[in-house]
């Protein structure tokens, strides 16, 4: 079985987990879906600091889905200078069948995002603004930004449309 891995990152409240989430509905059974967050914070309970155990286990875990899985989705932050490594390693792993998306969104449009999902009683805008770290993409070839101007219907259409098309 042929398994395309999906990247999908950007900063606290950009959209990652939702998307991620949709993206796995649509392309239905087969669909692994590593999330940053639950392996980090619900699996292992660690900080995200460099050398944290999620790191190592996140890889394991995706490329455990090649050849079993039609799709791996690995998202959330992901801060390029604490995962950057190991999201390498996994886009080498599955090449050329690696598909990188980031969230490039302004600072107010992740707070105007933030504001309109559960969590947002968990923390505010203070909060991520410490976290907040523009322009973290990964500067690999064909890594897709997606924008403030982008619906999220319009971004799981530009993804399968790219999944579909082998592009």
């Amino acid at each position: 079985m042929e398994t395309k891995l999906i990247i999908i990152r950007g900063n606290s409240g950009s959209g990652k987990t939702t998307i991620a989430k949709r993206l796995q509905s649509h392309l239905g059974s087969g669909t692994l879906l590593v999330s940053q967050d639950t392996v980090r914070r619900e699996m292992l309970k660690v900080s995200d600091k460099d050398g944290n155990l999620s790191v190592e286990l996140i890889r394991q875990i995706a490329e455990y889905g090649k050849g079993k899985c039609r799709f791996v989705i690995v998202e959330g932050i992901l801060n390029k200078n604490r995962y950057g490594e190991m999201l390498s390693r996994l886009m080498k792993f599955y090449h050329p069948k690696a598909y990188i998306y980031y969230f490039r969104l302004t600072f107010w449009e992740t707070v105007r995002r933030h504001n309109m999902r559960l969590k947002k009683t968990e923390f505010g805008e203070e909060a991520l603004r410490t976290w907040w770290n523009p322009r973290d993409e990964l500067g690999v070839k064909g890594e897709t930004m997606l924008t403030n101007d982008m619906s999220q219907d319009e971004i799981i259409k530009l993804m399968a449309y790219q999944l579909e098309n082998d592009l």
